[in-house]
């Protein structure tokens, strides 16, 4: 049964970093690309960096770049988001997903199996 789980959500300061993981177990993740993507409350999910499975480099969304940084460790089949200068709208529920090519948009994310289900980021004074 393949599953990812994420982990390393918290509350943090604005100005603040966090390391989120995402660990594959079940299956080959390192045949596949990973997405992360954020959920605020309310709002729809929306995608925020993406790593080939392969050596081409990352994809991020614009509002993380400079940011964030996505790595893997192909041996521990976990994929991590490095979160830095986090700003209270970086909050919410994120969420890594495995597809076979990169995409930012969570829709072309189609199997619900490979899809973790969340961490917490909470980002306040």
């Amino acid at each position: 049964q393949a599953q990812l789980v994420e982990s390393g959500g918290g509350a943090v300061q604005p100005g603040g970093s966090l390391r989120l993981s995402c660990a594959g177990s079940g299956f080959h993740l390192e045949y596949f690309a990973v997405g992360w993507f954020r959920q605020a409350p309310g709002k729809e999910r929306e995608g925020v960096a993406c790593i080939p499975n392969s050596s081409r480099r990352p994809y991020y969304a614009p509002s993380f770049e400079g940011r964030f940084t996505v790595s893997r460790d192909w041996a521990a089949n976990t994929v991590y988001l490095e979160m830095n200068n986090l700003k209270p709208e970086d909050g919410g529920v994120y969420y890594c997903a495995a597809i076979v090519l990169c995409s930012l948009n969570a829709a072309d994310y189609a199997n619900p199996d490979y899809w973790g289900k969340g961490t917490l980021v909470t980002v306040s004074s």
